[in-house]
C-alpha cells in the first residue's frame, strides 16, 4: 500500500503551523457576528496593526486587565 505524495501547499502549510506551536501559538478558527469583525477592523486601522488576530489579542488582554481588578 503506497501513499500519494504530499502536495507542496499540504507541506507549506504543516511547516507554518510547527512554526506557530514553536513560537507558542495555535491557529484557531471563528465564526464572529459581522458586527464583530467590523469592531475588528476598526481596531486594526486604528492601531495600524497588521492582522485581525492582533486587535483580537487586545480585546482579550483589556479584558484579562479588567477582571483581574
Amino acid at each position: 500500500m503506497s501513499s500519494k505524495p504530499r502536495s507542496r501547499i499540504a507541506e507549506q502549510v504543516q511547516a507554518y503551523r510547527r512554526r506557530l506551536a514553536a513560537s507558542g501559538g495555535q491557529e484557531v478558527l471563528f465564526q464572529l457576528p459581522r458586527e464583530t469583525v467590523v469592531l475588528l477592523d476598526a481596531i486594526k486601522e486604528r492601531q495600524g496593526l497588521r492582522n485581525r488576530s492582533q486587535a483580537l489579542l487586545q480585546l482579550i488582554e483589556r479584558g484579562r486587565a479588567t477582571a483581574q481588578q
